[in-house]
């Protein structure tokens, strides 16, 4: 059993902060991101976030999450991929702190994120042009 306190905990104090020199939005985006994770996970299991195990967190697990997130949360696809990436890099750093969970990690490293559909890019007509232009006076 290899509790995800102490690897969550260097994860934001050594890889994000030191090593990646991550900005300070970025990691507020990946502390929440990660924050609702346990949350489910606790709901799911009753499991407090100090006493999970890297077992609990499977890609099974971890599917549930991103599917809860777009579905109950309704978040965008988007904001979907923005929670996988979050993920994604707290079990990459695991994978160098937790060869015994390789193939677990390796699975939910494994999960893709959604497509989506890009905007258009559309121009604006002369007459818009002109509307923009004569505005400021």
């Amino acid at each position: 059993m290899t509790l995800i306190a102490p690897t969550l905990q260097m994860f934001f104090t050594d890889r994000l902060t030191q090593q990646r020199q991550a900005s300070p939005r970025t990691i507020a985006a990946y502390r929440d991101a990660l924050k609702l994770l346990l949350e489910f996970i606790h709901t799911r299991t009753g499991r407090l976030p100090s006493q999970l195990d890297w077992a609990d967190m499977d890609a099974t697990m971890i599917s549930g999450f991103l599917n809860h997130v777009e579905t109950t949360r309704n978040n965008s696809i988007r904001t979907r991929n923005v929670r996988l990436t979050a993920i994604r890099s707290l079990f990459s750093y695991a994978a160098l702190r937790h060869p015994e969970h390789a193939l677990l990690i390796q699975r939910v490293l494994a999960i893709p994120p959604k497509r989506f559909d890009k905007r258009t890019v559309t121009f604006l007509t002369p007459s818009e042009i002109d509307a923009i232009v004569a505005a400021p006076d």
